[in-house]
């Protein structure tokens, strides 16, 4: 065969396994909306540089969890979960510097509060909304920082 039978069949090789990727990412959010409604849920991973550390997602509402899942990831299974008895609203800014390119257009940045420490979220205003209702939904007396003698 000659090189450039070589260099056309490794092409569409690449390009095959592009397009299986991506009916695969379609696959998987079609899923993860079957068991309840998805929102577009940025997560902030990395808090050591201002403004960085940012990876898109989805979020779901699974009874009392909210799972995120990456975006560009075939894995079914949320990368983190947080119990609704565990966080805790702190209030909402807008996007900053490299933060407006790293997150979806029109997206808010959110700051919570968990047992774990400080989680900063990235959604629209609407998912807001259903956010904040959903945390205001728990029964009472479930406050974590009260359990742990915090004051907040």
């Amino acid at each position: 065969m000659a090189w450039w039978e070589w260099l056309l069949d490794i092409c569409g090789a690449l390009l095959l396994g592009c397009v299986l990727y991506g009916a695969g990412l379609i696959v998987r959010r079609r899923l993860l909306a079957r068991n309840g409604g998805t929102f577009e849920l940025s997560h902030r991973l990395r808090r050591d540089v201002p403004e960085r550390g940012w990876t898109l997602g989805l979020g779901r509402y699974s009874g009392e969890r909210l799972e995120w899942f990456r975006v560009f990831t075939l894995s079914p299974r949320p990368k983190r979960s947080w119990s609704r008895d565990e966080l805790q609203y702190d209030g909402r800014r807008a996007p900053v510097g490299a933060e407006r390119a790293s997150l979806y257009p029109d997206h808010l940045v959110i700051s919570c509060e968990s047992a774990e420490g400080p989680v900063e979220l990235a959604m629209s205003v609407s998912s807001l909304t259903g956010f904040q209702a959903w945390l205001e939904a728990k029964p009472p007396g479930t406050d974590w920082s009260r359990a742990k003698g915090g004051e907040h």
